[in-house]
């Protein structure tokens, strides 16, 4: 078994990089281990932990600015702005339950590394499309910075952009700066009981299309709704999910105009505050498929595709689904361990193309089979060369995306 390597600021860090690349150690990075298992085991003998470079820099709540070091708890940041009447309106996603692990421990490097987003990514985009500016040190052991602490800046390349998403292999950041928004004064969601898959997506495409202002919208068929664990909630029908937030007199009136949108062709119900926010947490952390290891597939195509993707995928696999994003993003627990990717992805393309990732596999699943969305040779090549710039040495999570990378 490897050395952990604990840095306990930027310059342990660097130290930590430059003796990794002159002892060539490749290295896997982690902060508190809650998406360890997501992606290819890395092909590393030394871990590098990044929890201990954690606190808030700066907060100015008046500026919708926070800046916080990368190894600091998501739930703590969030507690936080909560405090202050305000919100990561991205909605990080929490893995942890899903992978067997607790709740509330994924950190801020984890956001930047995963580009986590929840059910509002609809309405506020992914954490990319939050972040003001980071530091961060290269695989080349190089500290550099990108962006700043203002809302409008356009200060060099949008690196933040490129290490969204990156899984750790490009680069480490060490402080992030978020632009936070102000947290809504409460929130209802309209459920549409009863409507088959298709039905439902038509249902919440039409309501995000109206003035309702919805900000998120899911479809749980019954046997995930039956899962969902969420007192107030009956689960025993076909759940569609319309989330409503802002002043109460506006959310009542939005509900109304929903309401008479549908008519009375679909019973539209109410669910309050309390129940609401509990909803979207188990929808944000697909909690219907936790405390199993099934296999679990996160699949993000055209909103209409998915009724048509999964019917068509349900005459050879056996599975269970919900949707989020208003149909644009399907979950899919298979049923009989296997995670059947050749088909899977097969039935992607058939769909019109999309991205599949596997989210939850055993340890040798995910060293056989490409869990990330395969590549076009063009893009793959444009991925290497720019590993080759951030990390020319291939320390830093090597595998973990594509076997080689």
């Amino acid at each position: 078994m490897g050395e952990t390597l604990k840095p306990r600021d930027e310059k342990d860090l660097v130290e930590a990089v430059r003796w990794a690349i002159s002892e060539d150690h490749p290295l896997e990075v982690i902060g508190q281990g809650s998406k360890r298992d997501l992606g290819r085991p890395v092909q590393a003998g030394h871990v590098l932990d990044l929890s201990a470079i954690s606190g808030v820099e700066t907060y100015e709540p008046a500026e919708l600015v926070l800046t916080v070091r990368a190894g600091t708890p998501i739930a703590e940041v969030e507690r936080l702005v909560e405090e202050h009447g305000q919100e990561l309106a991205f909605e990080p996603m929490d893995y942890g339950p899903l992978l067997g692990r607790e709740p509330g421990l994924g950190t801020i490097g984890g956001v930047v590394g995963a580009n986590l987003s929840g059910p509002k990514r609809l309405k506020h985009g992914a954490a990319r499309d939050h972040i003001l500016g980071l530091q961060a040190v290269s695989g080349r052991g190089e500290v550099f910075k990108a962006g700043g602490k203002v809302v409008k800046n356009v200060t060099g390349y949008d690196l933040p952009r490129a290490l969204c998403g990156s899984w750790g292999t490009l680069a480490l950041a060490t402080s992030v700066t978020f632009k936070v928004l102000p947290r809504a004064q409460t929130e209802a969601t309209v459920l549409l009981p009863g409507l088959s898959d298709a039905e439902a997506v038509r249902s919440m495409t039409r309501a995000m299309g109206s003035s309702a202002e919805v900000s998120a919208a899911a479809h749980l068929p019954r046997e995930a709704a039956e899962k969902i664990g969420v007192d107030g909630f009956d689960g025993t029908k076909d759940a569609t999910l319309l989330r409503l937030e802002g002043f109460g007199p506006s959310v009542d009136y939005r509900f109304d105009a929903l309401r008479k949108l549908f008519g009375d062709a679909i019973a539209a119900e109410r669910l309050e505050a309390d129940v609401s926010r509990a909803l979207w947490r188990a929808v944000r952390d697909c909690l219907p498929f936790a405390g199993d290891d099934a296999p679990v597939w996160r699949v993000s195509l055209a909103p209409t595709a998915g009724p048509a993707f999964v019917a068509d995928l349900s005459r050879v696999l056996a599975f269970e689904a919900f949707y989020d994003w208003s149909g644009g993003l399907v979950w899919l627990r298979l049923k009989d361990g296997d995670p059947q990717a050749e088909a899977l992805r097969e039935g992607v393309k058939r769909a019109g193309g999309g991205h599949a990732t596997l989210v939850r596999a055993s340890h040798a699943v995910r060293t056989s089979v490409p869990v990330f969305e395969p590549q076009p040779k063009p893009l793959a090549g444009l991925s290497r060369r720019l590993k080759q710039q951030f990390d020319p040495s291939g320390i830093l999570n090597p595998g973990r995306m594509a076997s080689g990378l």
